[in-house]
């Protein structure tokens, strides 16, 4: 197997022999501590080896959101150590130790809730692990274990010094403290530190991070797959004459799902070749047919009728009368198109024998329990047998973690057609992933809000339809509410703004596609309706948006606060309300989502060919304790990116059912020069740690939007702007 050698496997061969110390914590928050083999299957938090290097084990896999550095900076506080001078290794597939503590019994990363769920679970571990390392010091040299202390991986006092390797065997004898005393914050130096380098920064950088377009297995072949050309549609026959003159084509084979046939040859370019020339006849007599039009006319017919769930405690005809009742009435209807999730590294897994008789699979995983159960029901090798090796994704945005576990099925399902003896590679393309994908589905919304004589909001009715991610699916009894999706409209239905007589109504819409979490899932949706329409509520009200948001934040609840301070933040950093240069306008949104509270400021220009120039987003996020400010602001920086990116000019549309954008020259990603200049502020806080990786993406595009409206055009409520009536420079 010619996979390049990182300091993880190396640690993991070098010390073949070698005890380790293994201190973690079960689902249950019970301590545990075993030695182990290095390179065995162990479960712990905190691997400890016998030359001293220390190992932090990430659940959370690390897409490029910082998890690696963040758990593995929680080991080093609670260790005495410098960041540097922690390693770290993707946690092996183990619900029983590796759960998210959010999403029951599934390991998984998602929802912005690494750092929320993980803080104090890995702060015990290396609270633990310091804690039996003394002990076991203190047992060897016969002294008390007060005398002792341990930083930067030695153990001191009583007239003594070791390295804390030379004390693992003993260690792993000791029991493991149940509680163990946590470093106070005002000890702290790692956590909150703003100087510290990402732990993954060194292997991206040479070359030595493996992804999963990375592995090169001996003997593997590499599969590429014919996909239905619509949604519904499935494989009636195919025909690889024209495949057989490719080099290194070596079969083609229908998939028992009907999904697509897959073209299996002895290495990429030949996959890709050998699939493009096979002939299928597709049987389209239960495939998507509509257009886009067609769809978003549907959505917005729904948003003009009752709707079919009620998913606030005002009803629709408290808000109907009390709308009625209202000095002034303003209104708007919104479009937001189906997105895709775009990610840079296009999806792949590999899938190989073992000579147990079991498999391992070699992915990016988001969810390795899903992949794990995957391959347990596919090939039916029981549970004990497989193994989910976690590699480095280039991006995921929710595209690795969906109900139909699509690429994992696939992966499978390519290998299982096959005598087995050989790994199979599957590789999508970035057509495939475009055309073929998982995406955040198409949103209608309609609002009424009305205003007294005063310009105070007395009845909001706000309508939203749109195809549901969870319904029927195996996430509906997790997001399913008394019929509502509560995916559909977080970020209205729970929103921290004090504002009487609001109405939220939902109606799912019929099936389009595969739809799948996108970044911030429904907040990305809801959070462009909330917050444009405050500022049209600001304006008819003849208010300066600031103060009019205000107004409805005022701190009864913590919620309240914290959303108007991070508001007020942005606002004072942006110099909001002062005078701006000419054809310099400012925008402002702000937004709460997966227990985060993000407030932008958005400053454009406009030139006199009416082109529209981003100058600057000035951001301020309170997400609790700050583990790792750089990171912090490196998230929040691309969630701006990303957010604002897909809102100017990105969307799937379909014709007669079939998606028309196939690579980035038709749905372009965020350029460099999109944006000049991003400051971003940090809170500073003892609140627990929340989400970072999602919430800076919901207030990007109404900031933007804001902005523009500022200027005297037109609020574009149908995305994306490009589309409808903005150019940008």
């Amino acid at each position: 197997m010619t996979i390049n050698t990182s300091r993880r496997s190396f640690l993991k061969g070098a010390g073949a022999a070698v005890a380790v110390l293994a201190v973690g914590i079960d689902p249950k928050g019970a301590l545990a501590a075993s030695t182990s083999e290095a390179g065995t299957a162990i479960t712990p938090f905190v691997k400890i080896y016998a030359d001293g290097t220390v190992a932090a084990v990430i659940k959370h896999f690390e897409g490029g959101q910082g998890t690696s550095t963040g758990l593995s900076t929680l080991i080093a506080e609670e260790l005495n150590m410098e960041l540097s001078d922690i390693t770290f290794e993707m946690a092996p597939s183990d619900t029983a130790v590796y759960n998210n503590l959010f999403f029951g019994a599934l390991q998984g990363t998602g929802g912005s809730t690494a750092m929320a769920n993980s803080f104090m679970q890995y702060r015990t571990a290396g609270a633990a692990a310091r804690d039996v390392l003394l002990q076991a010091a203190a047992k060897d040299w016969d002294v008390d274990t007060s005398e002792l202390t341990l930083a930067n991986g030695v153990i001191s006092g009583a007239g003594k010094e070791g390295q804390i390797g030379e004390f693992i065997s003993t260690a792993a004898q000791i029991a493991v403290p149940a509680e163990p005393v946590l470093k106070a914050p005002e000890d702290w130096t790692q956590i909150g530190n703003t100087q510290k380098a990402r732990r993954d920064s060194h292997d991206k950088v040479n070359g030595e991070g493996i992804y999963g377009m990375d592995i090169q297995l001996d003997n593997q072949m590499v599969a590429a797959i014919k996909r239905i050309p619509q949604y519904g549609a499935t494989v009636a026959s195919f025909d690889d004459s024209a495949a057989k003159d490719v080099t290194g084509f070596i079969m083609a084979k229908a998939l028992p799902n009907g999904a697509g046939v897959v073209a299996y040859a002895e290495n990429t370019w030949a996959a890709f070749q050998a699939r493009d020339a096979i002939e299928v006849e597709w049987d389209l007599s239960k495939a998507e047919t509509r257009s886009s039009d067609e769809i978003k006319q549907q959505l917005l017919a729904a948003v003009n009728t009752d709707p079919q769930w009620q998913a606030s405690e005002t009803t629709l005809d408290a808000t109907t009368a009390a709308l009625q009742g209202a000095a002034q009435v303003v209104e708007r209807e919104f479009f937001l198109p189906m997105l895709a999730h775009a990610t840079m590294e296009p999806l792949s897994a590999t899938i190989a024998a073992t000579e147990d008789g079991g498999v391992i699979m070699y992915d990016g995983a988001q969810g390795p329990t899903i992949n794990h159960a995957t391959m347990h029901q596919i090939l039916g090798i029981p549970m004990d047998k497989i193994e989910v090796k976690t590699l480095y994704a280039g991006g995921f945005f929710g595209r690795r973690f969906n109900a139909g576990a699509d690429y994992i099925v696939e992966t499978t399902l390519a290998f299982s057609m096959t005598d087995q003896t050989r790994p199979v590679k599957l590789v999508w393309s970035r057509e495939d992933d475009l055309s073929g994908g998982w995406y955040r589905p198409a949103y209608a919304h309609k609002v009424r809000v009305g205003l007294d004589d005063a310009g105070k909001i007395v009845g909001w009715d706000h309508r939203v339809a749109g195809q549901s991610n969870a319904k029927d699916g195996p996430f509906d009894a997790f997001y399913v509410k008394d019929g509502v999706d509560i995916s559909s409209v977080e970020g209205t239905a729970e929103n921290p703004y004090a504002i009487p007589g609001m109405h939220i109504g939902l109606t799912d819409a019929a099936p389009t596609t595969t739809v799948n979490y996108w970044r911030s899932v429904g907040h990305s949706h809801n959070a462009y309706v909330m917050e444009t329409m405050m500022d049209v509520a600001a304006a008819a009200a003849g208010q300066d948006p600031v103060s009019f948001r205000l107004a409805y934040l005022p701190g009864d609840t913590v919620d309240q606060k914290r959303k108007a301070d991070v508001l007020k933040l942005a606002a004072e950093n942006a110099g909001f309300g002062k005078p701006l240069p000419d054809g310099h306008f400012h925008g402002v949104a702000v937004h709460k989502s997966f227990g985060t509270y993000c407030a932008q400021i958005c400053e454009i220009s406009i030139d006199e060919d009416d082109y529209v120039q981003i100058e600057k987003y000035t951001a301020a996020v309170d997400c609790g304790v700050a583990v790792n400010p750089d990171v912090i602001k490196a998230q929040v920086e691309g969630a701006i990116g990303f957010g604002v990116g897909h809102i100017m000019r990105d969307q799937i549309t379909l014709d007669g059912g079939v998606v028309v954008q196939q690579n980035f020259p038709d749905y372009e990603p965020l350029r460099m020069r999109d944006i000049k200049s991003i400051e971003v502020h940090i809170v500073k806080t003892n609140e627990a740690p929340s989400g970072i990786g999602e919430p800076g993406t919901p207030p990007a595009g109404p900031a933007l939007a804001n902005a523009i409206a500022a200027s005297g055009r037109d609020l574009v409520t149908h995305l994306p702007m490009i589309e409808n009536g903005v150019d940008f420079a």
